[in-house]
Formats: C-alpha cells, structure tokens, sequence
C-alpha cells in the first residue's frame, strides 16, 4: 500500500512519521516544492528505522508528482499555516489555489486515489477537493473533526483526572474557533455521561476550551500545532488502509443529511478502505440543531468566496 503526503511541514511530517513508525503503508511518499526539504526530512527519518523497528519505506520528492503514481491515498497539508490572531477563514485565498492544484496533480497520477484534507480553511478546502477532483463524494475527507474531538476528549480528561482513552466525546460542525460545536450532553467517561459528573460551569469551560484549542496552541507556539493534528491524520489514514471501520467526525459532502446538502460538514462517518462509507445518525437537541445551522451558514459563506473568485 502506497500513501502520498503532500506538504512536508510540521504537520505533514509529523503525519508521515506517524505512518511509517506505525508500518500503516509499505511505502510513503513526502512531497514538497521547497528543494530538497521532503527529501532532506524523508531520509532524517529513515534513519530512525533500525531504532524505532519499522519497516515502512519513506522516500521525499520535490514537486514530482509522478512519483506519486499509484497511491492509495493521499494526505494534503499544503497551504501557509495560521500564525497569531489569523483565523482560518483567512487563508482561504492562498491555500484554495494551492489545494486545487494538489488535488489534480494527485488525481492525475492515481485516479482510484481517496484524498484526506488536512489544510485551513478544512471544511472549504474539502468541497474545493470534492467540486475540482470529479471523485465520487466518499473519496474526499475533511480531517478537522478528528482533530477537534481529541482536543475535546483533553479538556474532559484534564477535569475528570480522567483517561483520554476511557472518554467518547466528539465534535461536529465547521472545523473553525467559532463554527465547531463540542457535543458535552453525548460525552461519555466509560458510559456514564460527562454531563453527570460536571457543573455547567465546568462544561461550559470545557466547551470553550475546545472550540480555541487550535488558537490557544497558535498564541501559545507562535504557529499552528503539529502533533496532534499529524497524529489524527494518521490515525484516519490506518482507518481507510487497515480497513478498520472506525467512527471518526470528519467533514464530508452532505447530501440532506442532518438537514444540510451541498457543503462539507464535520458529522460522524465510518471509515475504511471505501474512504467515508457511511455517515452516522444521530439525535440532535433543537438547540444543538441551532449550533449546526449557523456552523452550516459560516461554512457556506467561505464556500462563497471560491465561487466568487473564480476557483470553482
């Protein structure tokens, strides 16, 4: 199994490293347009094999996109990254450009490619991926959700003193500081439900936490976080690659459901080696149905811009 991961940053390194140290994929490619950068991070790698007892090989090309021939799929976090005070609405005028030319670069080496996104603006550089690639819906992903919902999972841990891995908590919604809603009222700690044990106060604080969790990082390292958004990349690819049928929240191309059509929307889906199988139902309050439509409103008005701009 071949996975291509374009951008070879922070994030994208940390996702590729996360890959091979994992052996998710016989071979990984890192690609990048800055000269010997992906190659140069590609052998670094490499050459903790013989310490960490992986198997998988990584190779880092510059902007060669047939060396990407034949991948299964495809990881972009191409784009500028957020620095203090940007919020990711901001940069949809230099990444969707960027994207747009990923995504047919990739497509055209590996036509039966399943694509996850990963650059800002996430949910309007999915429906970019999704109107520009001629993929079938299932094919293109959004990785915010996933993200998100490990920063939630946190921020119920650091309350209850509890395991991140003994909680179920996610996040729905437009992968933005303002447009993602932390499902408190779902969340559960081994199934006993969160909102049982907490305060409102102490929810409330949780769900705020969560939603500038991104921007908290970014004031905090003077540029956007790379391990976990790398680490939740990785995890949605082994998903799609080991066939695993995981529950993930990711953004996806709604066609009705949950009330919404024509966008990309974090919901909770299935993944496997289809790409998204299915999307999950599930019972929203009226208020938080009210949450998601205003998500659903800001999504669509950086949707407008690429129409406006002439890029889709």
């Amino acid at each position: 199994m071949k996975v291509t991961v374009v951008g070879a940053g922070a994030v994208g390194a940390t996702t590729a490293d996360n890959i091979i140290r994992r052996n998710i994929a016989e071979e990984v490619i890192l690609l990048d347009i800055k000269k010997g950068f992906a190659e140069g991070k590609a052998q670094d790698m490499s050459q903790t094999a013989a310490l960490l007892g992986f198997e998988s090989k990584i190779t880092g090309v510059t902007n060669d996109y047939s060396a990407t021939a034949g991948s299964s799929v495809a990881v972009i976090t191409s784009g500028i990254p957020r620095k203090p005070g940007m919020t990711r609405e901001e940069l949809i005028g230099t990444n969707a450009n960027i994207v747009k030319t990923v995504v047919e670069n990739l497509v055209k080496h590996s036509p039966d490619i399943i694509i996850l996104i990963v650059s800002n603006p996430m949910d309007t550089m999915t429906y970019l991926a999704l109107k520009s690639s001629g993929l079938p819906k299932n094919r293109i992903i959004g990785m915010g959700g996933a993200l998100d919902s490990a920063r939630f999972k946190y921020q119920i841990g650091q309350k209850l003193n509890a395991a991140a891995t003994d909680l179920n908590a996610i996040v729905i919604g437009g992968h933005g500081d303002t447009t993602m809603i932390p499902l408190i009222q779902h969340a559960t700690w081994n199934s006993v439900r969160v909102s049982e044990l907490l305060s409102d106060d102490e929810q409330a604080d949780i769900v705020q936490k969560t939603m500038v969790g991104g921007a908290t990082l970014t004031s905090l390292i003077g540029t956007s976080a790379w391990y976990a958004p790398g680490a939740a990349a990785a995890a949605m690819v082994e998903s799609i690659v080991r066939n695993q049928g995981k529950l993930f929240t990711a953004s996806v191309y709604l066609e009705g459901e949950f009330g919404h059509e024509d966008i990309a929307l974090g919901v909770p889906v299935i993944i496997n080696n289809k790409g998204w199988d299915r999307i999950v139902p599930m019972s929203l309050s009226e208020d938080e149905k009210e949450l998601l439509n205003k998500s659903a409103d800001a999504v669509r008005k950086m949707n407008q811009v690429l129409s406006d701009e002439g890029i889709i």
